[in-house]
């Protein structure tokens, strides 16, 4: 029984998503219906109104994620859901009093509407919890963890591999490590479901992979530059013999222009809708130790050009320049907070507006960290073919102690993908960031930034 609902598992999956987006519509028609009644009869105001619902929830799931159980750990998905469903309700809201407010109709929107907006939310929220964590103890009840073989070079970053992997104990379960040189790694992959290749030498990953598709094994490896140009690429024909073409990536004319538009336009507006907070923000800065209010630094762009970033000062005045550790007493009290939820990066809404940024693209570094790391790795300097950005793919699904080459792959990924709507998805990603504060702050301890920088006396 248990290996006929494994074998199912995809339409068990897809049954239970249909039935939690069908619940999520019908909490919301069920209660707008209280003072919309036409909206559950056969009407325009209905059809308009479906329509919106279902169109704006499957794109705002699309930026957001899906139900994606079995993949994703509960939280996350109950985070990018309730989202979803918020926007949509609030899209279609006011779809919903555009339409009322007609001859046709003969209303007007109806205070009471929008206090029913609240309970639709709170179920909303309830239902969601409730399939995500019902749905996982469905899903896992028949399926067992993959038995998972790491096979590495022993280097310094297996541990984080390590780390990453632990966190899904219900997916992956790793029976064994061992390096790729060891001579009986063909018959250890032949014993498990999936194989993690770990910083493995290119010659030898290649034909790792191939015994893994030769065996239906699952597999997973740290990508490098040649990955990433291949994620680009597609299969091109030159008469009957076939080639991959991974042509060099740029932003049009066109793109530059929207580009640049979109981010004037919303720096500018986050300016003005966010003035109040910027002021707040500031007081609580000069409040806090009655030192400057904010803090200006040199920092990277396109090509290479050097400009001043702006932040919320959040260390105490003159502190040494240096990644951020565990309990760093340089943190001020008010630092901390705007650090949580990055509110000090605020301010940077001026450096985009002056064209010094972009809202999306690789972070802006520092420039003695530029030359430090692209002396690690010579490929950190393709971050700097597009404008820095504000927020990005490193910080949508990295933190901030994630690793540098880690950092690089993402930025990389950005920059080979691009695309106005991908900046879109990243900008409303954004938010879901900062509400999961936490996550995606989490800090260096003092052992991994003494290596970072070099530093033997720790």
């Amino acid at each position: 029984m248990k290996k006929i609902l494994y074998n199912c598992r995809k339409s068990i999956t897809l049954i239970l998503k249909l039935l939690l987006y069908v619940v999520l519509m019908g909490i919301f028609f069920g209660f707008m219906s209280i003072h919309n009644p036409q909206i559950v009869a056969i009407s325009r105001t209905a059809a308009v109104t479906a329509v919106t619902f279902v169109v704006c929830g499957l794109l705002l799931m699309n930026i957001y994620g899906r139900y994606d159980i079995g993949q994703r750990k509960s939280k996350p998905i109950i985070y990018s859901l309730t989202l979803s469903a918020v926007f949509t309700d609030i899209i279609t809201f006011l779809m919903l009093i555009i339409m009322n407010t007609n001859e046709a109709n003969n209303q007007e929107f109806l205070g009471e509407d929008l206090l029913l907006l609240l309970p639709v939310v709170i179920l909303q929220v309830l239902v969601t919890v409730l399939f995500t964590y019902g749905g996982h103890a469905i899903y896992f009840s028949f399926t067992d963890p993959e038995k998972c073989l790491v096979i590495t070079d022993g280097g310094d970053s297996l541990g984080d591999l390590r780390r990453g992997i632990g966190k899904y104990k219900k997916q992956y379960q790793v029976v064994n490590t061992i390096s790729f040189q060891d001579p009986l790694i063909l018959d250890e992959i032949r014993l498990v479901d999936t194989v993690f290749l770990h910083n493995v030498p290119d010659q030898r990953k290649t034909e790792l992979v191939g015994f893994c598709y030769q065996n239906m094994k699952n597999v997973y490896y740290t990508p490098e530059i040649v990955d990433i140009v291949n994620l680009h690429s597609h299969l091109a024909l030159l008469d009957d013999v076939s080639v991959v073409a991974a042509q060099v990536k740029d932003l049009s004319i066109e793109q530059r222009i929207v580009k640049r538009l979109m981010d004037i336009v919303v720096s500018l507006a986050g300016l003005l809708l966010l003035s109040p907070v910027l002021l707040i923000c500031a007081l609580a800065v000069k409040l806090g130790d009655n030192g400057s209010v904010m803090f200006k630094q040199n920092r990277v762009t396109k090509g290479g050009r050097i400009f001043t970033i702006y932040k919320f000062r959040t260390m105490v005045e003159d502190a040494d320049q240096h990644l951020v550790t565990d309990h760093d007493s340089r943190i001020t009290k008010a630092g901390g907070f705007l650090r949580k939820y990055r509110l000090d990066e605020l301010p940077q809404l001026f450096n985009i507006l002056k064209g010094d940024m972009s809202l999306v693209g690789p972070r802006p570094e520092m420039t003695e960290y530029v030359y430090v790391y692209s002396e690690a790795l010579p490929e950190f300097l393709y971050r700097h073919r597009v404008k820095a950005g504000l927020t990005g793919y490193a910080q949508i699904m990295g933190k901030y102690n994630t690793s540098s080459k880690d950092k690089l792959v993402m930025d990389l990924m950005y920059i080979e993908n691009f695309s106005l709507w991908n900046d879109v998805k990243i900008i409303f990603q954004t938010i879901l960031v900062i509400l999961r504060a936490s996550d995606s702050t989490e800090a260096f301890d003092a052992k991994e930034e003494a290596r970072r920088r070099g530093d033997t006396n720790e």
